[in-house]
């Protein structure tokens, strides 16, 4: 048995929630991030767990497969979602946190342990003779990519991902915009920007006209289906993005009582209110553009900018030529890796990936075998697609979807009556699996 601490690089989620696995099982960790040493060209905060592109990690209702693995997360006590419903933000049906008190949360709970070391320092290549779990994210600095590439003999891939602005909340045309939240669901937490037919359409040509920042020449740019940049997307057809981030159905204007054109939704970025997210509005248009082209948007006309959109790069592995299930590489079993690097995509999504990572980790510390999760359930699908040699051929990253469960009900039935079937399918699976392994 290793008694040595397993290195882990990254205090990401899927970093920090790796650590806390083996740190609530008694074993030891030295957790190296290069921030503030180094920042990304995402990154501003010091803190470890910090949230870049939303303050949302999506649904938290068990109608939802986002809400399934988050319940799933909760059974096998997950620091990531323990403290975001610590500091969750008001956000209808949605989980989204006020961002510097869900990173500090996090990160005192770590420091409060007593076999946790943290080093702030870039790490430049990978430890080729201690266990160590690999969490450097989409991010990873170009040093530590390569020597990545090197140990896995293959060369990385990579694809472009953008960020949405963030909106002072005091600079807000208050009389031009309405609170509600999606067919009345929830809490009325969304600040909705009206448009008509006109206005859409303008904006929509602005979008398309607009300066965007130019590509690097050796950037072969793909972007993840799931989060476009806008202006990609009004480039699709004259309705996209009406049929998109900016469709108006199930939000009433309660000044004409009835559907706008379009609608642009804000959600809270802290708990205070004083921010707020342009809700798929993740671009790559240039600062300047940004300005000028968001406010034109009723509501938004005097807008200040916390912060601008931007783009940066995302790095990930091909994880099924390269990885166990046990997220451990095929050639070298001491070496895990966690995170968006494994082709997960989003937050919660990447911080299941360190709490698998961590488990497997303190599991071959223990001398034994962790058995994967059942693929019934929302952690055993998504690794089972990150790491199963079928989906070779045409792996990409993903979400968690209802359709990568393996579980649905017999006959033909409506969809919110066979989600609920497979949540409670999955739930059960679940806690024989936790049962059986001696997680609890």
């Amino acid at each position: 048995m290793k008694t040595e601490p397993v290195t882990i690089i990254g205090g990401g989620l899927a970093g920090c929630e790796a650590a806390w696995q083996l740190l609530r099982r008694g074993h030891s960790v030295h957790l190296y991030e290069m921030k503030p040493q180094r920042f990304s060209p995402a990154h501003k905060m010091d803190s470890l767990a910090e949230l870049v592109c939303s303050n949302s990690l999506k649904s938290n209702s068990l109608d939802n497969a986002s809400g399934l693995l988050k319940e799933e997360m909760r059974r096998l006590h997950s620091l990531i979602i323990t403290a975001a419903d610590r500091t969750a933000v008001a956000a209808g049906s949605a989980l989204a946190v006020d961002r510097l008190q869900f990173a500090h949360d996090v990160e005192t709970e770590l420091q409060q342990q007593k076999n946790f070391t943290l080093s702030r320092l870039e790490v430049t290549s990978v430890p080729r003779d201690s266990l160590t779990i690999l969490a450097t994210g989409p991010l990873t600095s170009d040093a530590l990519a390569q020597d990545i590439a090197r140990l896995l003999d293959s060369s990385y891939l990579y694809f472009y991902d953008a960020i949405a602005p963030i909106i002072e909340a005091d600079s807000i045309n208050m009389d031009r915009v309405f609170w509600a939240s999606r067919y009345d669901k929830g809490t009325p937490d969304y600040l909705n920007c009206p448009l008509n037919r006109e206005e859409y359409e303008r904006l929509r040509q602005e979008l398309l006209g607009g300066e965007k920042v130019a590509a690097k020449p050796f950037e072969d740019v793909r972007h993840f289906e799931s989060c476009l940049p806008v202006e990609v997307l009004a480039a699709r057809g004259e309705k996209s993005l009406a049929f998109g981030p900016m469709k108006p159905v199930g939000l009433v204007d309660p000044r004409t009582g009835k559907f706008p054109y379009a609608v642009v939704q804000l959600r809270r970025e802290n708990a205070a209110g004083t921010l707020f997210n342009m809700v798929g509005f993740q671009t790559k248009l240039t600062w300047p553009e940004q300005r000028r082209v968001f406010r034109m948007i009723p509501g938004l006309e005097n807008a200040e900018f916390a912060r601008y959109g931007s783009i940066h790069r995302n790095t990930f592995i091909h994880s099924p030529s390269l990885l166990l299930p046990s997220l451990q590489m095929k050639e070298n079993e001491d070496i895990f890796f966690a995170g968006q690097m494994t082709g997960v995509e989003g937050y919660t999504e990447s911080a299941a990936s360190g709490l698998l990572a961590g488990l497997n980790a303190a599991l071959r510390l223990e001398e034994r075998k962790l058995d994967p999760p059942p693929v019934q359930t929302a952690l055993g699908s998504l690794l089972h697609y990150v790491t199963a040699p079928e989906n070779a051929d045409s792996f990409q990253p993903m979400n968690i979807n209802f359709g990568l469960l393996s579980s649905s009900p017999a006959g033909k039935v409506k969809k919110k009556e066979r989600n609920a079937f497979i949540v409670q399918k999955a739930l059960l699976s679940l806690n024989e699996w936790i049962a059986d392994q001696n997680l609890d």
